[in-house]
């Protein structure tokens, strides 16, 4: 019997298979060392996105006014129907719609003033004690940009009356800085239809950095009066294009440029449709308070129906204000008027009462 040999164990001796496994298996026991790093999570900030080119903004506000070519046509027919019967009808009727559109506008920022207000406002600078005066200056400034001045193209700090309040004091006009790109971009499609534009550019408010102060009072104004700035509006035309009677449905930011265009035309038709058949209400209203007032002496009637057909309310001292009559012959007439059913009181209070017109 021969003596066993002791040997001596090599790893390398194991064949390949066990290595394998050995290695596989040492790996496996390797709790402690972190995971791949693509299963790890991101905890970074996310980075900051990057802004579309000012070329592919255009193009898709291009193919967005192509794919609703058809009905673009037909809006711009309606502002111009409208602006035809303006500059047929008497001067007050401007004045008339933008309070009305004003008004409405209000209620879409979230200011809520009533026509009531809104008129003592404007035409007496009246405000109640409950009165956020600072919204009742801005819907006063909607309405005299609705009415009259420059367009937002021409100049647009003066346009706006913008100041930062930080820079009162300073010659320098830091908002005019920001507005350049804007106006840059607005310079850059006046290829496509104003209403196009208008539509464009109260989208692109708040991304030029104009809208720091979350007034969309101002991109609304903005953009309807240069939605109106195609057409011969100089002389007592439709300066602007109504945007949110009826609604402001269509000046609700959300989706592509084609479901925001399609929506804004959507919107501006309808409140077209509704300016032309209040202008119609009050014109068959003026007809018939003339026939029905005629036999009535004096210079208060005509004068009291004339403020009637131009303010959409009207209280006492305002009738008083704007006539130039006296109060008692202003109250005799109102009380004439409303008891042959040519006006009604809207108020029903004893003090502070309002009137308007019954088409």
């Amino acid at each position: 019997m021969k003596p066993q040999v002791p040997t001596q164990y090599s790893k390398l001796d194991d064949p390949l298979v066990d290595a394998e496994g050995i290695e596989e298996t040492s790996e496996d026991d390797l709790w402690f060392l972190p995971g791949p790093i693509e299963v790890e999570p991101d905890y970074l900030p996310p980075r900051p996105r990057a802004e579309l080119p000012e070329t592919a903004v255009l193009d898709d506000w291009r193919k967005a006014e192509a794919g609703n070519a058809a009905r673009l046509a037909r809006v711009a027919s309606r502002i111009g129907a409208l602006d035809d019967r303006l500059h047929r009808g008497p001067e007050g009727w401007r004045l008339r719609l933008a309070l009305i559109e004003a008004a409405d506008l209000s209620w879409f920022v979230g200011d809520r003033i009533g026509p009531d207000r809104l008129a003592l406002w404007i035409s007496m600078r009246l405000s109640g004690v409950q009165d956020d005066t600072a919204a009742l200056a801005r819907v006063g400034w909607a309405v005299r940009r609705l009415t009259g001045g420059p367009g937002p193209e021409v100049d647009l700090s003066a346009f706006l009356d913008r100041r930062d309040p930080e820079n009162m004091a300073n010659e320098a006009e830091p908002f005019a800085d920001r507005a350049v790109g804007w106006l840059d971009l607005m310079a850059q499609a006046a290829h496509l239809h104003s209403i196009t534009r208008a539509c464009m550019g109260f989208h692109l408010w708040n991304l030029a950095g104009l809208g720091q102060q979350d007034d969309r009072m101002e991109a609304a104004v903005t953009a309807a009066r240069i939605a109106a700035s195609e057409g011969p509006n100089l002389n007592g035309g439709a300066i602007f294009a109504p945007l949110a009677m009826r609604g402001a449905g269509g000046l609700r930011a959300s989706g592509p440029p084609a479901e925001r265009l399609q929506r804004w035309l959507e919107g501006m038709e309808t409140a077209c449709l509704t300016a032309m058949r209040h202008l119609d209400d009050i014109q068959a209203w003026s007809a018939r308070a003339d026939n029905m007032m005629a036999p009535l002496s004096g210079k208060t009637p005509p004068a009291l129906r004339a403020v009637l057909t131009e303010w959409p309310v009207v209280s006492a001292p305002m009738a008083e204000t704007l006539t130039g009559a006296s109060r008692a012959a202003v109250q005799r007439n109102l009380a004439w008027m409303e008891a042959q059913g040519l006006i009604r009181e809207v108020t029903e209070q004893v003090r502070f009462r309002m009137w308007r017109a019954m088409p």
